[in-house]
């Protein structure tokens, strides 16, 4: 009898333990960047290392904001904000959170490596006051403070200091650092092992201040560029979920049995740059000369592409075709004249193209990622199709994102594709970052086609420290119209980026396309 108690008692004890054990096996065609959080400012790469690292803010499944790593929060005056910390948060090698890991997290993302440096230098200098308390200190009014609060992820000092990760990874000059392998953050899930390229590997943290909404007990993180081969793991259940489903199965994917479909629109623009600073083009057969600092050139290229035939055929309606380059329309305020886009029209893009010295055209290269925007190298072959049309021959370079972006960082373009979104929709984070003239502290650093636009920097920069709305409005607008008056880049779509999943699994998808695992339920 005491043996078959003791069986009993271990068969349920094994019983509880398996239903206990939901691991999360997904996949999308690229793969998280570093495990550096401060180093690269891409979509997928924040959102794995938000399992890892908190902020003192975090997004709520409305993309509101809401009390993470700091309890409460002040404006003390237009240029002081005070937080309090959360108490007893530990990281994850056991160490308690103070302040100071809030002080240098946010003065290490102001580094020359980091890409969310821009960001890092709009809050300002923090100050510990306390263990418990932090104050930043701005040198003029940030009418988006929070939001921009809401990007820096928080590290541990003495693990970062212990590891040699004092400063970001280099990433675009391929530096091996520790913080770009290993993680030690506060957050919900704990990096356990990480093959770039191959495999990524989390376990659930049970000592979590937070309490856990999902059931997931593990994540593992597979990249998989092959369109079909990442549908097929899907089907076949090899894969729980799918991150970027191709457009032309969604349909077949809807009537799978076992499977099921997440839409969502994201805020995400996907456009093309150009470079409009060199005297000779690096990409190009042009010789002695720039086509691109011609307006006429950049207008007769924007009026070649067939956005609605790019929209039903190539996109299966899976976009919204803009004129904006903002990541919503909100950024814009809804104005349909920052919306509206330059009509399709081969045969005045043509006459511009010989007003402009070029009636036979001329060649260049497009550099353009392959597995980091939905259809992102089929937009490029398509794009290269109708510019031919014009006499414009593209030579497509084609890179996973690890390559793309670094090239990018370099200003080693002629010509180049890249998409711009996120959480905050406001036009700040667009213009400042991606639209300004390059300056020091990261103003225009992902200005990778190095134009001068004054009249938009002017506005632009304005913008930024004005604390009155209404002069606010206008001075972004302003800024919106000077860009598309001059086409620095050209919009093609906002990206509409639906999930795919195991009927057995529930996830939040939010419209910056963050897939947060503790608010995922697999029965």
């Amino acid at each position: 009898m005491k043996r078959l108690f003791v069986a009993a008692t271990l068969c349920a004890a094994l019983v509880s333990a398996g239903a206990m054990a939901n691991p999360l096996r997904w996949a999308s065609a690229g793969d998280p960047l570093t495990m550096d959080p401060h180093s690269q400012n891409e979509g997928l790469t924040n959102s794995m290392n938000g399992q890892v690292y908190e902020k003192l803010l975090r997004r709520d499944k409305k993309l509101q904001l809401v009390a993470s790593l700091a309890t409460e929060w002040k404006q003390i005056d237009p240029l002081t904000w005070q937080f309090k910390l959360r108490p007893n948060v530990k990281f994850h090698d056991g160490s308690v959170m103070s302040a100071d890991d809030v002080v240098f997290s946010v003065e290490r993302a102001k580094h020359a490596n980091s890409q969310i440096r821009v960001y890092a230098n709009a809050i300002g200098t923090p100050r510990k006051i306390d263990n418990s308390t932090v104050e930043f200190k701005l040198a003029t009014v940030n009418p988006i403070f929070l939001d921009h609060l809401e990007t820096i992820q928080i590290m541990n000092k003495a693990w970062s200091e212990k590891n040699n990760s004092v400063n970001p990874q280099n990433f675009k000059e391929k530096e091996e650092k520790f913080s770009a392998l290993n993680a030690n953050g506060t957050g919900p899930f704990r990096l356990v092992s990480r093959q770039p390229d191959v495999k990524t590997i989390y376990k659930k943290n049970d000592s979590w201040w937070g309490k856990h909404e999902g059931n997931i007990s593990s994540v593992t993180f597979t990249p998989i560029k092959a369109d079909a081969t990442r549908v097929a793991a899907l089907i076949s259940g090899e894969l729980d979920f799918i991150l970027d489903p191709p457009p032309q199965d969604l349909e077949r994917l809807e009537k799978t049995p076992n499977v099921k479909v997440i839409n969502g629109v994201e805020n995400r623009i996907i456009f093309i740059g150009m470079d409009q600073a060199r005297d000779e083009l690096q990409y190009s057969n042009v010789k002695g000369k720039n086509p691109f600092k011609d307006k006429r050139v950049r207008q007769a290229l924007y009026q070649s592409i067939d956005i609605e035939t790019m929209k039903t055929r190539l996109m299966r309606g899976q976009a919204f075709p803009t004129g904006g380059i903002t990541v919503s329309p909100l950024g814009a305020f809804n104005d349909p004249g920052i919306e509206k886009r330059l009509p399709f029209d081969l045969n005045a893009a043509k006459k511009l193209m010989a007003d402009a010295g070029y009636p036979q055209g001329f060649e260049v290269t497009l550099h353009c990622p392959n597995n980091r925007y939905i259809n992102d190298e089929k937009i490029c072959q398509a794009l290269a199709a109708m510019w031919a049309q014009i006499g414009v021959k593209i030579k497509l370079d084609a890179q996973p994102r690890a390559i793309h972006f670094p090239r990018l960082e370099k200003l080693d373009t002629s010509m180049y594709m890249l998409g711009w979104g996120g959480s905050i929709t406001d036009a700040e984070t667009t213009m400042t970052p991606v639209l300004r003239n390059r300056a020091a502290g990261g103003i225009g650093d992902y200005n990778y086609g190095n134009y001068k636009n004054d009249k938009l920097d002017t506005a632009a920069g304005a913008s930024s420290k004005e604390a009155d709305p209404k002069k606010r409005k206008e001075l972004i607008l302003t800024a919106l119209k000077a860009h598309n008056d001059e086409i620095n880049h050209l919009p093609l779509h906002r990206q509409v980026i639906p999930w795919a999943a195991r009927a057995n699994l529930s996830a939040v998808h939010r419209a910056d396309n963050w897939l947060e695992w503790d608010w995922i339920t697999v029965k």
